[in-house]
């Protein structure tokens, strides 16, 4: 990773990580300790849903950049507490703008797919309208509104199907059922991007301190369904020798989630082609971000 920025030695930033117990807030401090001087909290040391906690912590804090990835995520449980999933996603990003602002810092704020109802077939720019079907994806945008309000320097980066080593997520869930069990599914009409922690790591410090704010989508490249997903994870576990009882994903319809409290959009697949133009770099694809995590966490064991 190169630290040599515009603005000179990025090494010698001080960059603070909200969330960094997180999935993807532990990948920025695992890919960061050596580069920078970087801070990290926790839930447990910092609650988003607490104002006065994050201003009485961080307001003292020396600091240039401040990355956001502490979210209220699970979308269902949204619906059923609309008022914390708003404090946490929507006011806390808008409070820690304002801190970010006042500072002369910048606040990388990350946000998510979900932020689309998912009628587009072709990949969304970041131009295209934000319309969330479910109080998790009203909740982010209005984060995202409430963060650009505050500063247009400010940078706002949704992403889509994160995974990565540091918490387990959809991708981790499908080779555990797959080794207990003879028979896995999962939703063929649903289609997005997954999205390595590694990447989105690498990609971050060109932005702290390039001076480009706004909206900016960022994901691996390519598309497809979370049985497309499902089935070439498998098939590259048991290519790598990782023992499975089953390598065939059947197929299930969006429609027959019935456990599914929320709305979820069918199709949120992220264009890159600002992220490109701006840094002049192309996201791997999604198969080889795959490969390697796979490679790296299963196949070695």
């Amino acid at each position: 990773m190169c630290l040599e920025g515009a603005a000179g030695d990025l090494g010698e930033m001080k960059i603070i990580v909200i969330g960094s117990g997180g999935r993807l807030g532990a990948a920025l401090m695992r890919a960061y300790q050596e580069g920078f001087d970087v801070r990290g909290f926790t839930h447990s040391e910092i609650d988003l849903a607490d104002c006065d906690e994050l201003e009485e912590v961080l307001k003292p804090l020396p600091f240039d950049v401040l990355i956001n990835c502490a979210a209220m995520t699970n979308v269902d449980l949204c619906e059923e507490q609309r008022e914390p999933a708003f404090e946490v996603n929507a006011i806390a990003p808008e409070l820690l703008a304002h801190i970010c602002a006042d500072k002369g810092a910048k606040l990388i704020h990350f946000s998510t797919d979900y932020v689309f109802d998912g009628k587009k077939k072709t990949p969304y720019v970041e131009d295209d309208p934000a319309e969330p079907l479910s109080i998790y994806g009203e909740s982010k945008r209005e984060g995202e509104e409430n963060v650009l309000f505050v500063s247009e320097q400010h940078l706002v980066v949704r992403v889509s199907w994160v995974f990565g080593p540091d918490r387990p997520s959809f991708i981790d869930n499908i080779i555990a059922r797959a080794k207990e069990n003879p028979e896995v599914t999962a939703v063929t009409d649903k289609f997005s991007t997954p999205t390595y922690t590694e990447d989105i790591a690498s990609a971050l410090p060109q932005f702290f301190s390039n001076g480009v704010g706004g909206l900016l989508h960022f994901a691996n490249q390519g598309q497809c369904s979370w049985q497309e997903y499902a089935q070439f994870a498998l098939e590259t576990c048991a290519a790598e020798g990782v023992p499975l009882k089953t390598t065939a994903v059947g197929p299930l319809k969006l429609s027959e989630m019935q456990n599914f409290l929320a709305q979820r959009p069918a199709y949120t697949v992220l264009s890159t082609e600002r992220f490109t133009e701006i840094t002049g770099q192309t996201p791997r694809p999604w198969r080889d971000a795959v490969s390697e995590y796979i490679g790296n966490k299963y196949a070695k064991k």
